[in-house]
């Protein structure tokens, strides 16, 4: 009788399982990496919307801050106005579309004398477990586990973001 080459279906079963149990302890890293990646380029974007309003406010000071988040991007090739400044880029300016940027979704509310820039996570658990927001004194703020927009009153309430 012929020796017969391969693997046994137990040996097969064996590999299979081992491959399950390595998948099954990496991809909650892999998505607690992926939660961590979206929360600092949130944080980097609210830094950088917080940048955009300081030079929004000083290139038109009759108007204040900009009132909507659109007032700070715009379109390819842009020209400067007040209703775009050409600031910041304009997949955040629309905030990638109404779809977000980065698991997150970025708005900003400005008056004369006040804004309130935040970035909040679309799937609370899944694309981020904190919410940012920053007013005129440019500090980073952040609140866990929340996925509500922070109004302006409560985001001075957050806690600072240390650098």
């Amino acid at each position: 009788m012929r020796k017969q080459k391969g693997f046994s279906l137990i040996e097969l079963l064996i590999v299979v399982a081992i491959i399950l149990i390595i998948a099954a302890i990496a991809i909650p890293n892999l998505l607690r990496a992926r939660i961590a990646a979206n929360e600092s380029s949130a944080a980097s974007t609210i830094r950088s919307i917080s940048t955009a309003e300081v030079a929004y406010y000083t290139a038109y000071p009759a108007t204040g801050y900009a009132a909507l988040l659109a007032n700070l991007g715009g379109a390819q090739p842009c020209t400067p106005v007040i209703a775009t400044a050409c600031l910041i880029d304009d997949v955040v300016a629309t905030n990638g579309g109404g779809a977000g940027k980065n698991g997150y979704n970025y708005a900003n509310v400005g008056t004369i004398s006040t804004y309130v820039a935040t970035a909040v996570p679309i799937t609370l658990q899944s694309t981020g477990t904190r919410a940012f927001c920053s007013v005129e004194d440019n500090v980073v703020r952040f609140l866990n586990n929340s996925a509500a927009v922070p109004a302006y009153a409560a985001c001075q309430g957050y806690a600072a973001l240390s650098n």
